[in-house]
């Protein structure tokens, strides 16, 4: 019997000095990895403990346009410059052995590894401030092992590099009060509507209970469980001998005066969709994601014109009843380098952030037809071609598929109209007419030409603008014809550069001749007919309702379909299109309604130029300009009635003149007679009305 005892207790002794042995071993192998984390911590030095900054944006006069901070609000402020009841209450409720640990409270971290261990995951923290601060710096706050132990790595790191008011004070302005404030500062300011330092007890106590979870303990969310935290706080410092039992019953029975809200506590972006295209094109350019752009400290140098801006959206503001659910898009741009001057998407920003200029396709309607009559006078077209005006069907080849387009509210000239005038007058059969007889190819290689690049049908209708364009394409073309035919692109960002004045980017436009420029000046030198109510015909230009507000001579094109309203013109110096329309495919039935594009352009254009002397366009080599007879296309000569100004590729001038009481003189070309003979109508000449 003693010695199965003896045999026992040699066994038990021997597990014993097995398990001690084991222990030492763990034990020499825990701290020899602690040691090694400490020396790795210590050798990799101090870990940066710079936070977010914003990113901001200036308009073109250099004035701050706004920040990129994701609705934060962030100040940096000593240690010195708080009060010392913030940081007293602060150490109170979040790590009261803040100054006798080394990062980590091992009897908290007990406590909560027991929580964890009886509910199989983690429930409860035990994080010191130092390991909070290194969370707000480098982590994200999901509860997994993997972040707790990077965590941990980095609390070393802060530890052995940083003293402990610095850990304090670099905690204190970066942890999260609620409402976009970050950091003590921010949230005194926020809250009291006072510095840092001018916070006293209560107040402190109040700011300290918020970080456990701002949006329960946010007194303007939930002021009675604010208070409660509150003085659970008080308490907590009562217990930690920073006030006494006395002080902590008077501050309970006091009544805080919380700072009341303002709306200017929920500021809204200045010219938002503007200001979301800019952010857009800086994650295209520089290849950063939204985040990186939007805390990484840049300064970004914008095309936007404060002045023009205000304007367009005033004038949209004035013209587009408030009752009205139609929506807009308006751009405004330097045709000279493509630079975006106004911007707005949408009526409501705050009700729907979707950009209807750079978003948005619509249905571009008769604003098309400066592109396809840039093309005809190209090809040897000008402003005196003739072509019947009339109810037409055209038989498209192959499968003879008939097409049958019609003129606004059925009106026809039954008989020949000029270029000019169908221009202005909007002819929607002569449009149809010089598309198909110049191939309906030729139209699209002319937008991408002009840097349109949607998917365009190659249909008769394409004429009539039937294949939907963003608007920020369609008014980049017409600056191009504006410009005389250089390439541009819409331009939102000047220069880029990092928080040390490094240079990230810079704009540069192509500035290439990409059109004719004698067809370019051509083209939107009948553009000015819109207006010009000597064009009137069997219907008037489509400018008469905002001619008598025009006090320069602008060019432009109106274009309308039964969901869309355009107007897009320029004068040197300036282009700007509006659209206008219902983001769902609900007609525009309202006159009003049917009149918002033109007036809102009327009004900017005139506004925009206020004190700008007068300008105009300079005829480039091989163009003249003369007078013509809008009827016949004749040139005007003494006596004709009526009359308008326009310019002509050389070689492609009226052949007649008009001289009035209905007197015609036309110079025939002499044709030998064999020709005369042998000349037989084609067949386009049949459709154009020409033979």
């Amino acid at each position: 019997m003693d010695m199965m005892a003896n045999k026992r207790l040699r066994m038990t002794m021997k597990t014993l000095r097995a398990c001690f042995f084991i222990c030492l071993f763990a034990l020499a192998i825990l701290s020899t990895i602690l040691l090694s984390v400490i020396l790795v911590a210590k050798w990799q030095g101090p870990p940066s403990v710079k936070v977010n900054q914003s990113t901001i944006l200036y308009a073109n006069d250099g004035a701050k346009l706004g920040e990129t901070h994701h609705g934060e609000k962030r100040y940096w402020v000593s240690l010195d410059e708080m009060s010392p009841a913030i940081i007293n209450a602060t150490v109170a409720v979040e790590d009261r052995h803040f100054f006798d640990h080394h990062g980590f409270d091992i009897k908290r971290i007990a406590g909560a590894a027991f929580a964890d261990f009886k509910a199989l995951a983690m429930v409860q923290g035990a994080s010191t401030i130092t390991q909070q601060y290194a969370r707000n710096l480098y982590l994200d706050h999901d509860k997994t092992w993997k972040r707790k132990l990077n965590e941990a790595f980095y609390t070393i790191r802060l530890e052995q590099n940083y003293s402990k008011e610095e850990i304090l004070e670099g905690y204190l302005n970066t942890i999260y009060y609620g409402h976009g404030a970050y950091g003590v500062e921010a949230a005194s300011w926020f809250y009291f509507d006072k510095p840092a330092k001018d916070l006293n007890i209560e107040e402190a106590a109040m700011l300290a209970g918020i970080p456990k979870g701002p949006s329960i303990y946010s007194p303007y969310i939930n002021r009675d469980k604010a208070i409660e935290r509150q003085q659970t706080v008080l308490h907590m410092m009562e217990e930690q001998n920073f006030i006494s039992e006395k002080e902590e019953s008077t501050l309970r029975g006091r009544t805080l005066s919380i700072r009341q809200l303002k709306d200017s506590d929920m500021p809204k972006k200045p010219a938002p969709y503007f200001y979301d295209a800019v952010l857009k094109e800086l994650e295209h350019t520089l290849k950063l994601s939204k985040e990186e752009i939007e805390t990484g400290g840049l300064h970004v140098y914008t095309t936007l014109d404060p002045r023009m801006q205000e304007i367009a959206e005033q004038e949209i503001n004035r013209r587009i009843d408030n009752t009205s659910k139609i929506q807009v898009g308006f751009a405004a741009m330097n045709p000279g380098n493509g630079h975006v001057l106004a911007l707005v998407g949408g009526v409501d920003y705050e009700k729907s952030p979707f950009n209807r200029v750079t978003q948005a396709k619509r249905q571009p309607g008769s604003t098309m037809k400066p592109l396809l009559y840039y093309n005809a006078i190209k090809h040897g077209f000008s402003p005196s071609t003739l072509m019947k005006s009339e109810a037409t069907t055209f038989t498209i080849e192959p499968g003879g598929k008939a097409y049958s387009p019609a003129n606004y509210n059925g009106y026809y000239a039954n008989g020949n109209i000029t270029l000019l005038q169908a221009l202005a007058l909007s002819d929607n059969i002569f449009a149809v007419k010089t598309h198909l007889f110049l191939g309906m190819d030729q139209l699209i290689q002319t937008a991408r030409q002009l840097g349109i690049k949607d998917e365009l049908a190659e249909v008769p209708s394409l004429a009539l603008g039937t294949s939907p364009i963003k608007p920020i394409e369609m008014i980049n073309a017409y600056g191009i014809l504006a410009n005389g035919g250089r390439e541009i692109t819409p331009v939102f960002i000047k220069k880029v550069t990092d928080a040390s004045g490094n240079v990230l980017y810079e704009e540069s436009n192509s500035d290439g001749q990409i059109l004719d420029k004698k067809a370019a000046f051509v083209t939107a030198s009948m553009m000015t007919g819109m207006f010009d109510q000597a064009l009137n015909s069997y219907t008037s230009v489509t400018g008469r309702t905002i001619s008598d507000q025009l006090t320069r001579t602008y060019a432009g094109k109106s274009g309308t379909t039964e969901t869309d309203s355009w107007m897009i013109g320029f004068y040197p110096g300036l282009v700007s299109g509006v659209w206008t329309g219902y983001d769902k495919t609900y007609t525009i039935d309202s006159v009003a309604e049917k009149s918002y594009s033109k007036q809102i352009w009327a009004g900017f254009m005139e506004k925009a130029l206020e004190n700008e002397p007068e300008a105009f366009f300079k005829p480039p080599a091989g163009v003249s300009g003369i007078y013509i007879d809008p009827k016949t296309g004749f040139e005007a000569g003494p006596g004709c009635a009526n009359k308008h100004f326009t310019y002509f590729v050389k070689g492609t001038e009226p052949t007649g003149v008009c001289y009035g009481n209905g007197e015609m003189k036309k110079k025939e070309k002499n044709v030998q007679p064999a020709e005369k003979e042998n000349k037989r109508p084609k067949w386009w000449e049949k459709w154009l009305g020409a033979g």
